[in-house]
C-alpha cells in the first residue's frame, strides 16, 4: 500500500495513501475537539480522505471557522433534540448575544425549567450518539420544492439567491440548511448550556474562538436583548421579517421607502435618548460606548444636532484623542501593542482636563495623530457655557474607571450596536459580528487602505478587546441604540463584494471571504443613491457632508 507523509502540529507521520482525516485527527493534541480540517486555506470534513504529500491544520472551536461550525452543529441538535421531545414544536434563532445566541421555542403551551432540561438531556442523547451529520448535494430547484412542500416559504425564497447546487444536512430524521459547513459527527460538541429565559425564550452558550474554545459564563443582558425585541416588533409592522421580504421589495422597486422609514426608526431612537438626557437637569456628561463599527461618530454627530437644537451646547471629545503615544503604549502577551486597554488612554490628563472643564476653566484638546502615533495640540480650546453638555465617546466610556473623579449623577451612559432584527430564515439570523465586520472591511479599506486580510487580522484583537472592556459594562447603560439599518446589506455588498474577491487562495483568510460572499449572495444589491448623506451608513460607504 502506498505511503504518504502528514505534517501537522509540528509533527510528520506516514499513513497509508486514503486515510481519512478523522484517522488522523487522532494524533491530533486536540482530537476530542477537532471538528474539520483544513489545507490549502480550505476546510474539509473529516471523512475526507488525503492523498498526497501535505500540511495540514485541525479545527475546534478555538477557530474562526470552527466556532462557526460548532454553533451551527449546536443549532441543529437542539432543534432535533427540541422536535423528539415535543411534537410540533420549533425553535427559531432570534440573534447572538455576549457568549451565544438568543432562541425562542415555538410550542403550543409555556415550557417550563423541568421541561428545558428534558430539551438538554435529548441533546445530549444526540451527541453520545456520535451521529453523523449528513450531507446531501442537490439541486436548487430540488431545495426550492422540498422547503414549499413543507411549508417554509422563507426558506424556498433564500435558497432561490443559492448556488445551482445546495447542501442539505441530516440529523436523525431531521433535514435543515445552513450557511457554514457542519462538523463531521456530533460527539465534538462536547460543551453547551441553556439558560431558560422563560416565556419560551432562552439563551444558547457554546465556546468559540472569543472564549479560547471553552464554554462562557452566562451574563445576563436584559437591555441588549429587550433591544432587539424592539427592533424586531417594529420590523414586523412593515411586514418584512426576513432576507426575503426585503428582496421582494427591492424587485418591486419598493425598497426606498423601507429605506426611509428604517433612516426615520434610527434618528427616532436617537431622539428619544436626547430627550431622557435633557429631562435630567444634573447631566453634564453624556458617556457613549460601543465596539468597533458600531457607528459611533455619526450617532454622537446626529446627537449633538438633536441637542443643540433643543438650546443646548454639545461638545464632542473622543477619548481616542488621549492615546498615549505609540511608544508609551502598553502591550499584550504577544509583545503588540494593546491599543484596547485603559491604559492605552492617558486617563491622568483626560480627567484633569474635565475637572478644569466643570471649573469653568478654558482647556487646550489634543488631537492624536494616527500616522506618527503621537498626541498633538493644535489650539482646539474649549470652555463650558452655562448650557453646555459634553459627549464623550469611545471603547471605555461605559467603565466607571475612566472617569473616576465624575460623580455618577453627572453621567448619562449610551450603548450602540448594530442588532440588526432581520433573519434570513427561522434558523439562520444575521450576525452582528458578520456585520460589523462588512462594515469594518468597507470603511478601513476606504479611508485608511487596508486590505481584506489585514482587516480580518487585525479583527481578532479587536473582538478580544471588546469582551474585556465593553461587553462587562454593557448592563450600567440607560439606553441603549440599535445602529443597524435593515436594509443596509443590500448596500455593502456592492462594496464588500469586490473586496472579498480579492483574496486570493493562498491567503489563510480565503476559507473567511468565501463564507461572507456566500452570505452575501442572500441579499439584493440596492444603490446607495437611496442613501441620504447623513445616514449612519455613509460613516462606512462614504460619500457623507458631500
Amino acid at each position: 500500500m502506498e505511503k504518504i507523509k502528514i505534517t501537522f502540529e509540528n509533527q510528520t507521520i506516514e499513513v497509508e495513501k486514503n486515510t481519512t482525516y478523522l484517522d488522523l485527527s487522532k494524533y491530533s493534541k486536540n482530537k476530542d475537539t477537532v471538528l474539520a480540517v483544513k489545507k490549502n486555506n480550505e476546510l474539509f470534513p473529516l471523512n475526507a480522505v488525503a492523498t498526497e504529500d501535505e500540511t495540514i491544520e485541525f479545527i475546534d472551536a478555538s477557530s474562526i471557522e470552527g466556532a462557526k461550525m460548532y454553533k451551527a452543529a449546536i443549532k441543529f441538535i437542539l432543534e432535533v433534540a427540541l422536535k423528539t421531545a415535543f411534537k410540533n414544536s420549533d425553535i427559531h434563532y432570534l440573534h447572538s448575544v455576549p457568549g451565544g445566541m438568543l432562541g425562542e421555542i415555538k410550542y403550543s403551551q409555556i415550557l417550563s425549567n423541568e421541561d428545558i432540561s428534558k430539551i438538554k438531556k435529548e441533546m445530549a442523547k444526540i451527541i453520545d450518539e456520535d451521529l453523523e451529520f449528513k450531507h446531501y448535494n442537490i439541486l436548487k430547484k430540488e431545495a426550492i420544492a422540498f422547503y414549499k412542500a413543507t411549508h417554509e416559504e422563507e426558506k424556498a425564497i433564500n435558497v432561490k439567491t443559492c448556488d445551482e447546487i445546495v447542501t442539505i444536512y441530516k440529523l436523525k430524521d431531521y433535514l435543515n440548511y445552513f450557511y457554514v459547513p457542519m462538523p463531521y459527527k456530533t460527539k465534538a460538541i462536547k460543551q453547551f448550556e441553556l439558560k431558560y429565559l422563560g416565556n419560551n425564550r432562552l439563551v444558547i452558550l457554546y465556546p468559540s474562538n472569543l472564549s479560547h474554545g471553552r464554554l462562557p459564563e452566562y451574563v445576563h443582558h436584559k437591555n441588549i436583548i429587550d433591544a432587539y425585541y424592539r427592533g424586531k416588533s417594529w420590523l414586523k409592522k412593515l411586514d418584512a421579517p426576513y432576507v426575503g421580504d426585503l428582496n421582494n421589495l427591492v424587485c418591486a422597486r419598493k425598497i426606498k421607502g423601507l429605506i426611509e422609514s428604517c433612516e426615520l426608526h434610527f434618528t427616532d431612537e436617537i431622539r428619544e435618548a436626547c430627550d431622557q438626557i435633557i429631562r435630567n437637569n444634573n447631566l453634564k456628561f453624556v458617556m457613549i460606548a460601543g465596539p468597533s463599527s458600531s457607528g459611533k461618530t455619526t450617532t454622537t454627530r446626529i446627537l449633538a444636532s438633536y441637542l443643540r437644537s433643543k438650546g443646548y451646547d454639545p461638545i464632542c471629545l473622543s477619548t481616542d484623542d488621549y492615546f498615549v503615544n505609540r511608544s508609551d503604549n502598553p502591550k499584550d502577551e504577544f509583545g503588540n501593542y494593546d491599543f484596547e486597554c485603559l491604559n492605552a488612554i492617558d486617563t491622568k490628563t483626560f480627567n484633569e482636563d474635565l475637572q478644569k472643564l466643570l471649573k469653568g476653566e478654558e482647556v487646550n484638546t489634543p488631537s492624536f495623530n494616527f500616522v506618527t502615533g503621537q498626541r498633538e495640540y493644535h489650539h482646539n480650546y474649549i470652555k463650558l457655557k452655562e448650557n453646555s453638555i459634553i459627549l464623550i465617546e469611545g471603547l471605555h466610556s461605559l467603565n466607571d474607571d475612566l472617569t473616576p473623579g465624575i460623580p455618577e449623577k453627572y453621567k448619562y451612559k449610551i450603548y450602540l450596536s448594530p442588532f440588526i432584527p432581520l433573519n434570513i430564515d427561522r434558523h439562520n439570523y444575521i450576525s452582528t459580528l458578520d456585520l460589523r465586520l462588512i462594515r469594518r472591511i468597507i470603511r478601513d479599506n476606504r479611508t485608511r487602505g487596508y486590505t481584506v486580510s489585514e482587516v480580518i487580522e487585525k479583527w481578532q484583537s479587536v473582538r478580544n478587546g471588546e469582551e474585556k472592556y465593553i461587553f462587562p459594562f454593557t448592563h450600567q447603560a440607560n439606553c441603549i441604540i440599535n445602529t443597524a439599518l435593515p436594509y443596509e446589506i443590500g448596500v455593502l455588498k456592492i462594496y464588500a463584494e469586490p473586496l472579498l474577491l480579492s483574496i486570493d487562495t493562498d491567503s489563510k483568510y480565503y476559507e473567511e471571504a468565501r463564507r461572507l460572499l456566500k452570505f452575501l449572495k442572500s441579499f439584493n444589491t440596492i444603490s446607495s443613491e437611496y442613501v441620504s448623506k447623513s445616514s449612519i451608513l455613509r460613516e462606512f460607504i462614504g460619500g457623507e457632508n458631500d
